[in-house]
């Protein structure tokens, strides 16, 4: 049986939720302990609670930027910046909205959820960087409240189009810290079970996901544990197809 290693796969997906950054600090939203338990998103985090008191939004939003800003990258997300870096073809593809993979030298992100540290304005529909704790300014030149250009409920998840092209691409998917409920990231693994039937599929998680059944591969416990040896074994012995 045939035993390729990270070399030898077209292209390799990493796909990431809060289960990877929890162990960085950063707390998860729905699951024991999370930020939805202790706040209403719905006086928080959707577009008609920010047009009623866009204050009050950012106040919570400015406590986050202040909490995930303490934290650093782990170990799981310095051995996925190291495997790009070895092959750069490699896909992050993330649900978290900390930027810990940019901060762990991970290239090219796709953020589907946004970054906490960028905002846009929608009157001129430009966004821009910021890394502000608090931030700077909530308002931009023209006058307009900024918003944090992240996605919130509601809303529909940034970067389908190119997420859907590098899973069409993708010869070994790797689910990292996520639950699998949340769509249409839930429909990931799916998706290139179908479009990718020879692709090598892994899950990487502290409990098996909803998921679990799609998956070729699964290995439980905290992402710092299972996942830097699941990826040094792939890179010196490969995995079985």
């Amino acid at each position: 049986m045939a035993t390729p290693r990270f070399a030898s796969f077209e292209r390799i997906v990493f796909f990431t939720g809060a289960g990877l950054s929890a162990e960085s600090g950063i707390p998860t939203y729905r699951g024991q302990g999370g930020v939805w338990h202790q706040y209403d998103y719905r006086q928080y985090a959707c577009q008609p609670a920010f047009e009623r008191d866009p204050a009050k939004v950012w106040d919570f939003h400015d406590v986050r930027r202040t909490a995930v800003g303490a934290c650093e990258p782990n170990p799981g997300h310095r051995i996925i910046a190291d495997v790009q870096a070895k092959k750069p073809a490699t896909a992050i593809i993330t649900q978290n909205i900390d930027g810990l993979h940019a901060r762990a030298g991970g290239r090219d992100v796709i953020e589907l959820h946004g970054s906490l540290w960028r905002v846009r304005c929608d009157r001129e529909r430009t966004v821009r960087a910021d890394t502000s704790i608090p931030i700077a300014s909530r308002t931009c030149a023209c006058g307009a409240y900024l918003r944090p250009d992240i996605v919130w409920f509601g809303e529909m998840p940034m970067h389908m189009e190119e997420i859907y092209e590098v899973l069409d691409r993708c010869g070994l998917f790797m689910a990292i810290g996520t639950s699998g409920e949340v769509y249409p990231a839930g429909g990931f693994v799916l998706h290139v079970r179908r479009h990718r039937p020879r692709a090598r599929t892994v899950e990487l998680n502290l409990e098996p996901s909803g998921n679990q059944p799609l998956f070729k591969e699964h290995i439980y416990g905290p992402a710092t544990q299972v996942v830097p040896p699941y990826v040094e074994r792939v890179l010196a012995h490969g995995v079985e197809i």
